[in-house]
């Protein structure tokens, strides 16, 4: 997959290359200029932007992608010390944010969210497997031992973002952000009720737990035994 990197601090551009060029071909550039450019010249599966270059604010580059007609993902990258209004951000075009300074593990793990979403230049896995739990993204079926499990939406958006990151954390911030397209805080306790809700479906009447929740940090998922509940 090929990953653009809007950064005008080298600092900042070096930490990125070097955590996601294993993962990705990354392409980076400091402009808004050179950004427009690059995005005629090759297909992207993810945007990495920040709002502050030297040329053009961050927000015009994502309404300029937009009005161009393309559809690829956009994760924004914002200063602590930004006052930024969410509903501006998405209205602009972005998919996501992160604040800085930010985790490259959560970073990862919302970049694999938002490539695997409908509408990303990539070709996403429509079967997921963990253990003996199967979900179709497709079908929009969730199966277990051969057992048919059905689940509202939202909970179907939950583990859908889980078993794409299969073990590995996923904060209750990156699951809101996949399921409601939101990463207010309010939503904490309704994304802990929805893992409460799968728990019930897909982990008690098996035995075998696959939802650990790793205190302090978010959910993962897994057919390894383990310590956390």
């Amino acid at each position: 997959m090929r990953l653009l990197i809007v950064e005008d601090d080298p600092g900042i551009v070096l930490v990125l290359y070097r955590a996601l060029a294993t993962l990705y071909t990354v392409d980076t550039v400091g402009t808004s200029a050179r950004a427009m450019q690059k995005l005629t010249e090759h297909p992207y599966d993810a945007i990495i932007l920040d709002l502050n270059l030297p040329d053009s604010p961050g927000l015009k580059i994502c309404e300029r992608v937009r009005t161009s007609g393309l559809t690829t993902p956009i994760l924004v990258l914002s200063g602590a010390t930004e006052v930024m209004n969410k509903v501006t951000l998405l209205d602009s075009g972005a998919n996501d944010y992160l604040t800085k300074p930010f985790s490259m593990d959560e970073l990862k793990a919302r970049l694999r969210v938002l490539t695997r979403r409908p509408g990303s230049s990539s070709k996403s896995r429509h079967r997921l497997v963990v253990g003996d739990l199967e979900l179709d993204t497709i079908k929009h079926l969730v199966q277990r031992a051969g057992q048919n499990i059905p689940l509202r939406r939202k909970e179907f958006a939950v583990l859908e973002c889980l078993m794409q990151n299969t073990g590995m954390v996923v904060t209750r911030a990156t699951l809101s952000s996949y399921a409601w397209d939101d990463t207010d805080d309010s939503l904490t306790n309704t994304v802990d009720v929805h893992i409460k809700y799968l728990r019930d479906k897909i982990d008690r009447p098996f035995g075998t737990p696959l939802i650990k929740t790793v205190h302090g940090l978010g959910y993962k998922i897994d057919a390894f035994k383990s310590s956390s509940t």
